[in-house]
């Protein structure tokens, strides 16, 4: 563990300590959710936050490891981007959670419309970020890579991008539920709704692929074919929650 900290540091210390801050609010919104009773929708204000900076934590890491790869690149404008526009929607994020406020989908003043707008364009430009970065990983040869490995960098950052922009049919529908308002009873934590659609399904798992399907190639496949697969069947079961929750059917019923 400490050498993969050390040489996590060594190749993008800016996303390495970007993602150790994101770690630390992570826990401490943990400990919010679980001392303080203000609700959003049903449930602890805090654990909305708590998910993003844990997922904006991941994905920092991830990010920062696969950027090693990349010889000729110099991190520092997307490092940069990262940090602004995940920042920032964390930020906003946190502060209507302490309010006992909706951060997403909130129209009901001017402000709020602007703020909500302007996570929308943060979150476009990360992934626009990242849709670069994938250009460069099929544009690169990175000779020291098993073709697997590399296979599954590149297949985990299409994924990423795609279910990043499926966020575009929860912002043009003002709600991640489908068939009935945000706030129906749900999966503890994750609070996936039990007998409504959810779009927030298919965008979680499209998004880990980024994380998911590297590990799994690297430790157990090791082959190119049987990495290709992975991804073929992941991206199937992302896209396979998506339709389901637009047709209003709970990934599972409770």
């Amino acid at each position: 563990m400490m050498y993969f900290i050390q040489t996590l540091k060594d190749r993008n210390e800016t996303l390495f300590y970007f993602g150790l801050i994101c770690l630390a609010v992570t826990v401490l919104f943990f400990l919010l959710s679980r001392t303080t009773s203000t609700e959003v929708l049903g449930i602890n204000a805090y654990i909305k936050p708590f998910k993003f900076a844990l997922s904006t934590f991941l994905y920092s890491w991830t990010m920062a490891w696969f950027l090693g790869y990349l010889p000729t690149f110099n991190p520092t404008i997307f490092n940069w981007i990262i940090i602004i526009t995940l920042g920032f929607e964390i930020f906003y994020i946190a502060v209507q959670a302490s309010k006992g406020e909706l951060s997403h989908y909130n129209v009901s003043t001017p402000t709020k419309s602007f703020l909500f707008s302007m996570m929308a364009i943060m979150a476009t430009i990360a992934t626009l970020a990242t849709v670069y970065i994938a250009v460069l990983f099929f544009g690169t040869t990175v000779s020291e890579l098993p073709n697997y490995y590399l296979w599954s960098i590149r297949l985990g950052l299409i994924i990423f991008v795609i279910f990043s922009f499926e966020g575009f049919i929860m912002g043009s529908k003002m709600a991640h539920t489908i068939g009935s308002d945000d706030g129906s009873k749900g999966w503890a934590l994750l609070n996936w709704s039990f007998t409504y659609g959810d779009l927030r399904i298919a965008h979680f798992i499209g998004m880990h692929a980024l994380q998911v399907i590297p590990l799994v190639s690297y430790y157990l496949l090791k082959n190119t074919k049987l990495t290709l697969l992975l991804g073929v069947l992941y991206f199937g079961l992302a896209a396979f929650t998506l339709i389901q929750a637009l047709q209003a059917k709970p990934l599972l019923k409770m």
